[in-house]
């Protein structure tokens, strides 16, 4: 479902007299539907970039991305587009939405955006805020005001409120208390076994030897300084 082969990529700092700096060559993996792979490594070994080259929001140097039949590395903006409305979803670490929507809309918005009927969108949106312990009472409020555990629970009603073939999870359980911790595993491992090809950073030790199937380390992609033998 998520094929990568011979990925690289580097950052260009134009403010520093345009140096290329190389942070991944030769990448390679492959996720399975019903899959879940951590990425690990150090801090600024490439696990986040990584993801969002999965995502597209940074270009790739060359190389395939493939999420299901699109070669994500060469898509287009209307195709990317497309393929995180029906086909990938990202739960990150922050909460990004428009101001003054209510947070039972945001976690809905997924569905009605693929012509989900309201009220099952809704109906949909309320199990997953009722699940990971969001009162009632916040419902109709934006969840720009709510707390960062909440916040962060909310992005993950939403990032779950469709069910993905493939999902990026950028540190789902992090700062989660014991509960809401436990609901996040479970909704992990019904979205693994309804079939989804999952790719995710987990720092939580725990959770990773509870939820993922096996762990990759970006380290190996990383370009050796000049001068340093492998």
């Amino acid at each position: 479902m998520i094929e990568i082969e011979n990925l690289c990529k580097s950052f260009t700092l134009h403010n520093q007299g345009s140096a290329v700096i190389p942070v991944m060559t030769g990448a390679h993996l492959r996720v399975a539907p019903g899959e879940c792979v951590a990425l690990t490594g150090a801090s600024g070994a490439g696990k986040s970039t990584l993801m969002r080259m999965i995502w597209g929001n940074y270009l790739a140097a060359s190389g395939v991305i493939r999420v299901g039949d699109l070669n994500v590395a060469q898509a287009s903006a209307r195709e990317i587009i497309a393929l995180r409305r029906d086909t990938l979803g990202y739960v990150s670490q922050f909460l990004r939405v428009v101001p003054r929507v209510p947070t039972l809309r945001v976690v809905a918005e997924p569905l009605l955006a693929l012509g989900t009927p309201e009220a099952q969108a809704e109906a949909r949106a309320m199990d997953l805020l009722e699940r990971l312990n969001i009162p009632q009472r916040l419902w109709q409020l934006s969840p720009t005001t709510f707390s960062g555990g909440e916040q962060q629970r909310v992005n993950i009603a939403r990032g779950f409120a469709h069910p993905y073939p493939a999902l990026l999870l950028d540190e789902p359980t992090a700062s989660l208390d014991g509960a809401n911790r436990a609901v996040v595993l479970d909704l992990i491992a019904a979205a693994k076994a309804r079939g989804a090809a999952i790719v995710g950073i987990f720092h939580d030790e725990a959770a990773r030897a509870q939820i993922c199937d096996r762990e990759v380390d970006v380290t190996a992609f990383t370009p050796m300084p000049a001068g340093v033998a492998p």
